[in-house]
C-alpha cells in the first residue's frame, strides 16, 4: 500500500472543479497539519473551493464517466445549475465587436478587473436568480434602492473570497502562535457574522462558515 501524500501550500494537485465540471490541476491554499490539502484553487478558472478528495472522472477506452454525484444531492438538480457568470451582457455599453472578432474586448477586460478583484464564478441558490434586491427605507416619500440580485451575490462571492484569502495568509505566516489564534478568531468570527447570506448559494462548500455573529 502506497504511503498517503502529503502537501504545502503552493503545491499542485489535481482534484475536481465543480465550476468546469471536471478534473482540473488545482493549487493548494491551506493544509492541515498532516499535510492533506483543506482548501484549493482551479488553475483554470481561478475558483477556490473545499479539496474534494482527488479527480472524480474516470475513463474506460475514450468515453468518460461522469463524476459520482455528492452523497445527498440529486444528480439531476447538480447538472442543471450553472454558476452566474462573472460579466452578463446587461452590463454592455457600446455594441458587441463583429463576430469574426477572437474576442469581445469590453467583456473580456471587465472579466479580468472583476478575477483581480476576487469574484470568481459560483452558483447561486435557483429562486435568487433574476431577482432584484429592494433597499426601502423606513421614511415615507424617500426613494428605495433596487440592484439585480446577479450584482449583490458577485459582492458576497468577493467579501467571501477576500476572507479566504486572508485566512491563508494569516494560516502561512510566521506569527507567534498566540497572535496566529487571535486573528484567526476574528477571520471566523467575519464568516459567523455573514452566515445570513448563505441563502444565496446552491452549494453548501460556497458558504460562511464560522461562530458568533448575528
Amino acid at each position: 500500500m502506497s504511503p498517503v501524500r502529503s502537501y504545502r501550500a503552493g503545491e499542485s494537485l489535481e482534484d475536481y472543479c465543480r465550476a468546469c465540471k471536471t478534473d482540473r490541476q488545482h493549487t493548494v491554499m491551506a493544509a492541515d497539519p498532516q499535510g492533506q490539502p483543506i482548501r484549493v484553487v482551479c488553475g483554470f478558472c481561478r475558483s477556490e473551493h473545499n479539496y474534494r478528495g482527488g479527480p472524480r472522472i474516470e475513463t474506460v477506452g475514450s468515453r468518460p464517466l461522469p463524476p459520482a454525484p455528492s452523497p445527498g444531492r440529486a444528480p439531476a438538480a447538480q447538472t442543471a445549475r450553472e454558476p452566474f457568470p462573472i460579466v452578463s451582457d446587461r452590463e454592455r455599453v457600446a455594441p458587441a465587436m463583429a463576430s469574426d472578432a477572437a474576442v469581445d474586448l469590453e467583456s473580456l477586460i471587465r472579466r479580468v478587473i472583476r478575477e483581480e478583484c476576487g469574484i470568481t464564478a459560483v452558483t447561486p441558490a435557483e429562486k435568487w436568480r433574476g431577482g432584484t434586491l429592494v433597499l426601502r427605507p423606513g421614511t415615507p416619500g424617500l426613494q428605495e434602492k433596487s440592484l439585480p440580485i446577479e450584482t449583490f451575490f458577485h459582492k458576497i462571492v468577493m467579501l467571501r473570497n477576500r476572507l479566504r484569502s486572508l485566512e491563508q495568509q494569516v494560516n502561512a505566516a510566521e506569527l507567534p502562535e498566540d497572535v496566529k489564534l487571535k486573528l484567526q478568531a476574528y477571520v471566523t468570527g467575519c464568516y459567523g457574522s455573514l452566515t445570513s447570506f448563505n441563502v444565496l448559494f446552491a452549494d453548501e462548500d460556497d458558504q460562511f462558515k464560522g461562530a458568533g455573529g448575528d
